[in-house]
């Protein structure tokens, strides 16, 4: 069973082989139950060619657009969910570098160039008790005669174990947030051990701090007053970022509502004597969960397909984007849920694929946007900002 796109299918399995998400699969279990970094999956995923898929063929990429790479995380994590997420991070920077880059905006286009160089991502945006996510920091930015150095604490650093380059933002003194990167190997920058979870164990998320660390003047690609900003670096990373996120919770969910319609098959009701796939109740679950994936698969794929053919949505591109995200982490944790209803007690013990991917959905209650903020976002998009007091 596939909702995915058949030819943007075809393009993601050329890069994303049978065996090689086989292997992914085999895995996800044994690193989740260690807290461990899927090294061995990080390694194929490389050796595929994954880590330059939104490249051009001239940079040694595919080529690939959102809709291709949405199909291909979604591949990705219906087998490997931990795994998804953390290469997500990487994939998001390439992604804003490519959403730049159609618009004529040159200024990521270094980072396009080290991904071909072979530079890992990572995304170090999210801050703690910053809810204000792109529009304000807590992380000082100071000018120095070197570039920017950076002060804070970033978290949900995802690939964490394996990244070669930091992509971050803060505030300097005048008020400004500067975004930049660092180098993984500045002396200012530590990644802190600290990532026991409840789900999404191998993507290794921990948090970094940063004293000191400094961003050379090359690196510093964007300086913007605090609150929100009409910039297309802000649009790059949102677009980007909350697509492919979005394309890891549909994953779980495509991989849930084939395990709901997997397991009452082999399930036999002691009252009629038949198997579970006949009783009616367990056939709406079933039903249901897979009309919630049909409804986020055309979501999804046309808001890729809409960044990608640079779609004028004007002031709806924002609630589009956060109401995406926002119902993929919905749409994943009752699918999982539906799952765990018709499978039978079994699933509930450690170990189950879907004990696993229960707790894997739970994440998607973290990223930006959260609900709260995508509600927000919405209705200021049909209401109007809220009235100050006087």
């Amino acid at each position: 069973m596939s909702t995915i796109h058949p030819a943007e299918e075809r393009s993601a399995r050329r890069v994303l082989s049978g065996p090689l998400l086989e292997g992914l699969r085999s895995r996800a279990g044994q690193h989740d139950a260690e807290n461990t970094f899927a090294h061995q999956d990080f390694e194929a995923l490389a050796g595929a060619g994954y880590l330059k898929a939104m490249l051009p063929a001239d940079q040694g990429g595919s080529g690939w657009g959102f809709a291709e790479t949405t199909a291909a995380q979604r591949l990705l994590a219906a087998h490997a969910p931990g795994t998804a997420l953390a290469v997500n991070m990487h994939l998001v920077w390439a992604g804003a570098a490519r959403v730049l880059q159609a618009k004529g905006d040159t200024r990521l286009r270094f980072v396009a160039d080290w991904i071909a160089g072979g530079e890992v991502m990572a995304f170090g945006i999210s801050e703690p008790g910053n809810d204000a996510v792109l529009f304000d920091s807590v992380t000082r930015a100071e000018h120095t005669s070197d570039g920017v150095a950076f002060t804070g604490r970033k978290i949900f650093t995802s690939l964490a174990p394996v990244f070669t380059r930091l992509g971050v933002f803060g505030k300097d003194d005048a008020g400004e947030l500067i975004h930049g990167f660092v180098d993984r190997q500045d002396p200012g920058v530590r990644v802190n051990d600290d990532w026991d979870t409840l789900g999404m164990r191998a993507s290794q998320s921990h948090s970094t701090d940063l004293d000191g660390a400094v961003s050379p003047h090359a690196w510093v690609h964007t300086r913007l007053p605090t609150g929100p900003q009409d910039d297309p670096l802000i649009f790059a990373i949102f677009a980007s970022f909350l697509t492919l996120t979005a394309s890891v919770y549909a994953g779980i969910a495509d991989r849930a509502v084939e395990l709901a319609a997997a397991h009452p098959a082999n399930r036999v009701s002691l009252v009629s004597g038949q198997s579970r796939d006949q009783d009616p109740d367990v056939r709406w679950r079933v039903a249901q969960a897979g009309m919630e994936i049909l409804s986020l698969d055309g979501f999804l794929t046309q808001t890729a397909r809409d960044i990608d053919a640079r779609v004028d949505h004007a002031h709806a591109w924002f609630p589009r984007l956060v109401t995406l995200r926002t119902r993929a982490g919905e749409v994943a944790r009752s699918t999982v849920d539906a799952a765990l209803n018709v499978a039978g007690g079994g699933q509930y013990f450690r170990g189950s694929e879907l004990e696993r991917l229960y707790r894997d959905a739970l994440a998607s209650l973290y990223h930006p946007s959260d609900a709260a903020s995508a509600h927000r976002t919405v209705a200021a998009w049909l209401l109007g900002p809220l009235e100050t007091p006087s």
